[in-house]
């Protein structure tokens, strides 16, 4: 005997608890939000966003821009790949550091103004 299962999904507007058309994701300030919306409401959101959009410029996703970070950690991420070079210059350049273990971010972050 045959049988087949049936999952049905249905959303429910966050707004008002009508019946939702679907998931509107959106991101503002970097952080990222999703809302399930009627249509009715989608077109409300999207009407209430367009002057914005319009008058906004796209962003690569996973920039700076768009996740709020800043650019301290791309160059300790750069300095980060040869740390024995880091540890010879802090020594040479009069930084106390150890042999092993976590360079501090201040020395990553001179040793990337120097060089």
């Amino acid at each position: 005997m045959a049988k087949k299962v049936l999952t049905t999904t249905e959303f429910t507007d966050d707004l008002d608890g009508s019946k939702a058309a679907g998931t509107v994701a959106f991101s503002f300030e970097g952080t990222s939000y999703e809302i399930d919306l009627s249509k009715k409401n989608a077109t409300a959101f999207a009407k209430a966003l367009q002057p914005y959009i319009e008058s906004s410029r796209r962003v690569r996703s996973g920039s700076r821009a768009a996740t709020g970070r800043s650019g301290r950690r791309g160059t300790a991420r750069a300095a980060r790949s040869d740390l024995g070079a880091v540890r010879e210059w802090a020594k040479a350049n009069g930084h106390a550091v150890a042999e092993r273990g976590r360079v501090p971010a201040s020395i990553l972050d001179a040793y990337a103004a120097a060089n």
